[in-house]
């Protein structure tokens, strides 16, 4: 690896390269953010092709996918004469714009509301170059300085395809550059599925012991009669808000340079959440200050506190690894016993109940009154004792892998923009 080989003076782009548009360098650009089914003819399905929307497309995943609608494979085939093929980028036109998802394996899906895809000319452009492209600095100007609209800024169709592109002109050096890069996506992907793994473990565990009651052939269990059918003898039936402090957030006003500038306490949003890939939050994007903490009705979570996201999205739930306070988005839990895992994963478990208390005609939303009754079978402390003696291990790791990802992406994002820029070459 040489560093700076090659550069010309500021402004220019690197010896052996190139700039052109992005007209020139892609074989096809997908658009159809303006059709609907009703316009097809047709409606959604329960099942089907998943209908792809911005809502979906987040830091180089699909995100909310409980939201994901589908069409019946008669209307997909109208709806997607040109059907997307591995390779192929996704990007997000508006709310927001410039986020990514690259398309690894063929895979069906409909592109809905606020969605291109694009796919390069790849004796030109290696496609998954000009995917990290976008996401660097460079590309991402070239997005931003195209915005256009008052209501929703966006990028229309005619000025994504005006974007300029810096690349080398040799694909060798592109399919390096690309290689380097995706090494740390390819370790992240691998410590997403440890974690994923993980937590289907202990969730696992859980149902059989907690949903099921079934137990180790060496644990001797009587059952008794309960408002609820049989359950373990000397086990208790209790309300949420008996077993775990309880309690919502709140946002001081966002016009107020001192409740925000240079704050140390991570606040929480809904969009802290959704990116999660495994049930811990290590930090926010916002911090609040002391003042704006006293001008609120939020209050600053221990660590190990349990927020789950009560409105719009609802359900998305984790465990806070630092103290930290949330907006009027979420209802959070504080708990001592049996744990704060056996809680989060008796919430997991009823995931389904908890969205169907969900209320609301602009945005389904359950209350923290609601939530709080929600009946939960508590175990003795025995048990209690030896499932988070099994799941503790489980968990830690979880954790370990999700730190590690934090750094691989921050190392990433430092070789990033160097290595679009042409200041390393490989």
């Amino acid at each position: 690896m040489q560093s700076k080989q090659g550069l010309l003076i500021r402004n220019q782009i690197p010896k052996n390269w190139q700039k052109d548009n992005l007209e020139n360098l892609l074989d096809i650009l997908i658009d159809h953010r303006g059709i609907t089914p009703k316009k097809l003819g047709g409606e959604w399905s329960v099942n089907g092709i998943p209908a792809l929307s911005a809502k979906n497309i987040k830091t180089g995943k699909i995100v909310n996918e409980e939201d994901i609608r589908f069409v019946s494979q008669k209307l997909y085939e109208r709806w997607m004469p040109e059907k997307l093929e591995s390779g192929d980028i996704l990007l997000t036109s508006e709310a927001p714009l410039g986020e990514l998802y690259f398309l690894k394996e063929n895979k069906d899906y409909v592109l809905s509301q606020r969605l291109f895809a694009l796919r390069t000319n790849r004796k030109k452009l290696n496609s998954r170059y000009l995917y990290y492209y976008l996401q660097g600095s460079i590309g991402r100007h070239e997005l931003l300085r195209r915005l256009s609209g008052t209501a929703a800024e966006g990028i229309r169709q005619a000025e994504l395809r005006k974007i300029n592109v810096e690349f080398p002109e040799d694909i060798l050096e592109q399919e390096k550059i690309v290689s380097m890069v995706s090494a740390f996506d390819d370790k992240i992907e691998v410590n997403n599925k440890i974690a994923k793994t993980l937590e289907e473990m202990a969730q696992a565990l859980f149902r059989e012991w907690f949903v099921k009651f079934k137990f180790p052939s060496y644990q001797k269990i009587e059952f008794e009669d309960s408002t609820l059918g049989k359950i373990p003898k000397g086990w208790r039936i209790q309300n949420i808000d008996d077993v775990c402090e309880t309690s919502g957030g709140g946002t001081p006003s966002t016009s107020n340079e001192e409740y925000w500038q240079e704050g140390t306490i991570s606040w929480a949003t809904p969009t802290d959440m959704t990116a999660l890939k495994g049930p811990f939050i290590f930090g926010t994007e916002k911090k609040i200050t002391d003042k704006g903490l006293k001008n609120s009705s939020t209050k600053i979570l221990p660590t190990d506190s349990i927020l789950m996201t009560s409105r719009a999205t609802v359900g998305i739930i984790a465990i806070s690894k630092i103290p930290i306070c949330t907006n009027q988005g979420f209802i959070s839990l504080v708990c001592e016993y049996p744990s704060n895992y056996f809680m989060y994963c008796f919430l997991k478990s009823r995931l389904g109940e908890i969205k169907g208390l969900a209320t609301g005609s602009t945005f389904p939303e359950i209350s923290k009154g609601v939530f709080r009754k929600i009946r939960i079978v508590v175990p003795d402390r025995e048990v209690a004792l030896m499932f988070n003696f099994l799941v503790d291990p489980m968990f830690e790791k979880i954790s370990k892998v999700m730190l590690e990802n934090q750094k691989l992406a921050a190392l990433r994002d430092l070789f990033l923009p160097k290595l679009m820029r042409g200041e390393i070459r490989v």
